[in-house]
């Protein structure tokens, strides 16, 4: 229906006998005549353009019309609230070309498209338009051909810079080497320090936790380079990263949860049967929920689950967009372990003794920074960083130091586990696979652990 209307428009404008001094004002609407050779002329504070030989040019713009329109080619962009057509009567030159300058109604995106209405597919398309941003913060649209047009613009998700991918590729590479030393640490040590049910539970999550965390970290490697792999291969890592990443922050969270309640029920601990249960159901059950819905509900709305350029999660805008399937829950199990910590810090204060010297200040000032640098990483509170990029402006210098300080914290935060590990061995050297289970808790190794 709007893209009929518009098309009658655009013929009635063509049929409407005028001179140059005529012209239409509305609030919806304003119709604007050029007779000469240069025209230059605004409507609705978008500057036109056009140097032509003979003819006469109509530019019209309306409002309220770009939202009407179907946008399925460029899905997740916001629209100008104009749209413009200029025509040119009584000029047969093809080679022509007109510039508008559009102003810039969101000012924190980061991509600007230049697009006219395809009649014939029913949609946008940006053949023949090239964008660009002035100093003076307009988007610049030149084209080669006559219709109508308009701006689309988006802020990705996914801007990077090749500083930013290669910390990121060192880091992760450095990550999957320290899980893997982890994880052949607990191998070696697991009968031995999860004897009680609070270092089972404690010794489970974690590496549940380093596990997931492994496998999404080679996802992520193995898509480094979306345009070498297939569409299958694209898809397949997508759903890989969604499901382990998630699956990581569920076990973040029944650690959390499973320490708070250790803290406060003291004498009321749960049983190893229920904690397994709960806590699979919370880290196996409830990711593959999540990420099999949100799948089914962007295959059954139509839109795309992923995007090809990243084989990543799309990104439209704020609340519109499958990344949002992963930043909601994320986002609540950050804010869920940061309470989580806040508790564990109150509770080493509240036990501190009251009249204590400035030595047991000293030490409980330790114990809380202890537990801030070691559960951070594993409480996953570095991601908070990430929500705050998706907040800043693009333009603002705090995005881009907070964007290198996401991706250094979150890149190597599980070097703190080989840095662990190696504390460990240098603090018993005569640890080997041959004495741990005699000597482990000897040397006192499971408290070393379970610090992890």
């Amino acid at each position: 229906m709007s893209a009929n209307y518009l098309t009658n428009v655009e013929d009635l404008v063509k049929n409407i006998q005028t001179n140059n001094s005529d012209g239409f004002n509305s609030s919806n609407l304003e119709l604007r005549v050029c007779s000469s050779e240069d025209c230059s002329m605004s409507v609705f504070g978008i500057g036109v353009n056009m140097n032509k030989t003979n003819g006469t040019m109509k530019t019209m713009a309306v409002r309220n019309l770009m939202e009407k329109l179907r946008n399925e080619k460029f899905r997740g962009t916001n629209r100008s609230s104009v749209l413009l057509s200029a025509t040119l009567v009584g000029n047969s030159d093809s080679n022509i070309t007109i510039k508008m300058f559009f102003p810039n109604e969101q000012p924190n995106a980061n991509q600007h498209l230049c697009v006219f209405w395809h009649t014939e597919k029913g949609d946008w398309s940006k053949e023949g338009c090239v964008a660009n941003v002035t100093d003076d913060n307009q988007t610049l649209c030149e084209c080669n051909h006559l219709t109508s047009f308009s701006v689309l613009m988006a802020r990705s998700a996914n801007v990077s810079s090749p500083d930013l991918d290669i910390i990121t590729y060192v880091g992760l590479g450095v990550s999957v080497f320290s899980l893997l030393i982890f994880l052949f640490v607990e191998s070696l040590v697991w009968s031995a320090v999860t004897k009680t049910n609070l270092s089972h539970f404690r010794h489970t999550a974690v590496v549940n936790i380093a596990v997931f965390r492994l496998l999404a970290d080679c996802s992520f490697l193995a898509s480094a380079f979306p345009d070498r792999i297939s569409d299958t291969w694209c898809f397949t890592f997508t759903v890989c990263k969604h499901l382990f990443y998630l699956a990581m922050f569920t076990w973040m969270l029944c650690l959390s949860v499973m320490l708070v309640h250790q803290l406060i029920f003291v004498f009321s601990p749960v049983r190893k049967r229920v904690f397994m249960y709960l806590s699979s159901i919370v880290g196996y059950l409830l990711p593959i929920a999540l990420v099999g819905t949100s799948y089914v509900y962007y295959k059954y709305t139509e839109q795309e689950y992923y995007d090809r350029k990243t084989c990543w999660l799309k990104y439209d805008r704020l609340l519109e967009g499958s990344i949002h399937a992963f930043l909601l829950p994320v986002g609540t199990i950050v804010l869920s372990n940061l309470f989580s910590m806040v508790v564990v810090i109150v509770t080493l204060v509240k036990t501190s003794v009251p009249d204590s010297s400035k030595a047991d200040d000293k030490e409980t000032a330790k114990s809380i920074l202890k537990v801030v640098v070691l559960l951070t990483p594993v409480f996953g509170v570095t991601w908070i960083i990430g929500f705050v990029i998706l907040i800043l402006d693009d333009t603002d210098p705090m995005h881009k130091v907070a964007n290198y300080s996401f991706t250094i914290l979150n890149s190597f935060q599980f070097y703190a586990a080989l840095a662990q590990c190696f504390k460990i061995y240098i603090l018993h050297p005569n640890l080997n696979s041959m004495y741990i289970k005699k000597n482990i808790e000897r040397a006192g190794l499971v408290s070393d652990i379970e610090l992890l």
